[in-house]
């Protein structure tokens, strides 16, 4: 494991998982949030974004925490590990309300509590039907990576914990 990316919905706990296993392993971390966010909530130009991320996948060692499916494919190009957080939708939610209000390490900006977005919890909700399959897809594609798939936290814990 010397490339890895971690990918699942929002609210998944990517960004929390992958700095544990980045701990664990010794291993840069690199969050797709920090090179795509700026500090005042709005986004880099796609390109640049793109550019940054070319620049850390050619690094010989990585985690990249984060989905953005317009760099998936070549995140799992590159990578040698694969780990899907594959949670229920409830799970994803709570997660998302739970991070509200927080400074984070993975965030150039706090999140407010109130006004939550319900676009954005509309994608949650959805991700199993509107982004999953393409995820699914992709590690069918890329079978010969290695692939992890977790359904709950506690099995998440548990890969860490034995690591």
């Amino acid at each position: 494991m010397n490339k890895i990316m971690i990918i699942g919905s929002p609210g998944s706990g990517k960004s929390t998982f992958s700095k544990e296993l980045s701990k664990k392993i010794n291993l840069p971390l690199f969050h797709l949030d920090l090179l795509n966010w700026k500090s005042d909530g709005t986004t880099v130009d796609k390109s640049i974004f793109l550019e940054k991320l070319k620049n850390i996948i050619d690094k010989p060692k990585w985690i990249i925490d984060g989905n953005y499916n317009s760099s998936l494919e070549m995140r799992f190009e590159a990578c040698d590990t694969v780990i899907f957080l594959d949670y229920d939708v409830e799970t994803c939610i709570n997660g998302v309300l739970y991070r509200r209000g927080k400074k984070r390490t993975d965030m150039p900006f706090i999140e407010p509590e109130e006004n939550i977005d319900e676009t954005f919890l509309n994608f949650v909700k959805s991700y199993p039907v509107d982004s999953k399959p393409a995820v699914l897809k992709l590690i069918e594609k890329y079978h010969f990576k290695q692939v992890y798939i977790f359904k709950s936290r506690d099995e998440a814990k548990h890969f860490l914990n034995n690591l």
